[in-house]
């Protein structure tokens, strides 16, 4: 019988011996956002910094933090540790400028679907060792990965070797986040804050385009809602709606004010009732706070969570994201930007597929009409081929702040047309000229 205590203490290292064990050459993966892990990242960087037996080092993740900022993407040990990211964060786009800007080591970027990412890692990239942020170690032996089920939950399962930085701010959340101490090769304690997310103010315009989407919105609908002000005003909107559910790839503050409000419930779902799915959180303390030891929050990996055979099963899902642009035929640029890698495919394509597949269920994308200060239009003729993130024939439901139409059924010129009626109105006559030019 294993003596969970004494296996913890017989595995428990520092930072700089953890990552002193991790060998030149090898595949090591990362947790991502709140999961990274501060205090192994600034000892990877010493020791990449010290030339300590590292010449390269592969280094995977998804979305890198302010504290990857502050180590391992230090200028000065980028010829050691080679970075590739699968979501470039805000973090990763500001070395990828530095690296345009003076020519050196720029973030490597890899192409890939949300519910993909475990097999990728797990598959093609074979990880050496997975490094990850959890909860401190229950009564039972057991570590909760907390925030980020994500890719975390099959890597822990998959990789050769797992080290784990324990952080009591991190909340203890259920679901397939268990981790044993038997599973486990070393332990790193280190308390820090965890990272958060400011809430965005919604424009006038988010609060247009919000009202437009509320209403696609039934009671009993199953949720999934991604980040920035359009949902965050769409969530507001929905106080009086009745026993809403959560499947979504994010669990973010407003879901979190609608379950304490007891708008939602979960009790019309599917798959799981009475649980709120998630496979990362990011958001404030508060959240945190409300998620620990909260056995109705259930974390589970991406390749369950944002797969869209899982999401059709909930009837009426309604998912809600943003994007860059659009084009005339309905093609969907969400990360891509002046010709460069601007944030990531992630799990829009899965829920867009999924909720489109659900009995009553909507994929909705959600785009300001403008950009740059009205400037330039969103909608546009074509996409270039490689900014598409979603392609026309996953096109469902878009709205901008002049209205929403739906694109499905629609033949090319229908599109055009529905698109160019929610363009800001300057930019219509051009829309429609260069519509006559493609046909």
């Amino acid at each position: 019988m294993i003596d969970a205590a004494q296996d913890y203490k017989n595995k428990t290292v520092s930072a700089t011996e953890a990552a002193a064990s991790i060998d030149d050459g090898s595949n090591l993966i990362l947790g991502m956002g709140v999961a990274m892990p501060p205090a192994f990242m600034g000892a990877l960087a010493d020791r990449a910094r010290a030339r300590a037996g590292l010449n390269q080092l592969n280094v995977y993740y998804m979305h890198g933090n302010k504290a990857a900022e502050d180590t391992i993407m230090a200028d000065d040990v980028l010829d050691v540790l080679k970075l590739h990211s699968l979501f470039m964060s805000p973090h990763d786009r500001a070395l990828d400028a530095r690296a345009r800007g003076s020519g050196g080591t720029k973030i490597h970027y890899i192409p890939c679907l949300f519910h993909q990412v475990g097999r990728l890692l797990s598959e093609q990239i074979r990880p050496d060792c997975f490094v990850t942020t959890v909860s401190p170690m229950d009564r039972s032996g057991h570590f909760s990965l907390g925030t980020n089920a994500d890719y975390a939950a099959t890597l822990v399962r998959s990789a050769s070797r797992v080290i784990v930085e324990v952080n009591r701010e991190m909340p203890r959340t259920f679901g397939e986040s268990l981790l044993h101490i038997s599973q486990v090769d070393q332990v790193v304690e280190h308390d820090h804050p965890l990272m958060e997310l400011p809430e965005v103010t919604p424009s006038a315009e988010d609060e247009a385009i919000a009202d437009l989407i509320a209403d696609q919105i039934p009671n009993r609908a199953t949720i999934q809602m991604g980040v920035g002000g359009v949902p965050a005003a769409v969530m507001s909107r929905l106080s009086d709606h009745q026993d809403l559910g959560i499947h979504s790839e994010l669990l973010s503050p407003p879901m979190v004010r609608l379950i304490q409000a007891g708008v939602i419930t979960g009790a019309a779902k599917r798959v799981m009732p009475f649980k709120h799915v998630f496979t990362l959180a990011l958001g404030d303390r508060a959240m945190y706070d409300f998620m620990d030891d909260n056995p109705s929050i259930v974390g589970y990996p991406a390749a369950w969570v944002n797969n869209p055979a899982v999401i059709r099963k909930n009837n009426a899902m309604i998912s809600v994201n943003g994007a860059i642009q659009i084009d005339l035929s309905g093609q969907i640029n969400s990360e891509h930007l002046n010709g460069r890698q601007f944030s990531g495919t992630g799990g829009q394509l899965d829920f867009v597929r999924g909720a489109y597949l659900s009995q009553g269920g909507k994929s909705i994308i959600a785009l300001r009409s403008t950009a740059k200060g009205g400037s330039l239009s969103r909608i546009v003729p074509t996409l270039d081929q490689a900014a598409v993130t979603d392609t026309r024939m996953d096109a469902h439901f878009i709205a901008t702040e002049f209205g929403i139409v739906d694109l499905k059924g629609l033949s090319l010129e229908g599109r055009a047309a529905a698109l160019t009626s929610i363009a800001h109105p300057k930019f219509r006559g051009d829309l429609e000229a260069a519509w006559k030019t493609l046909r």
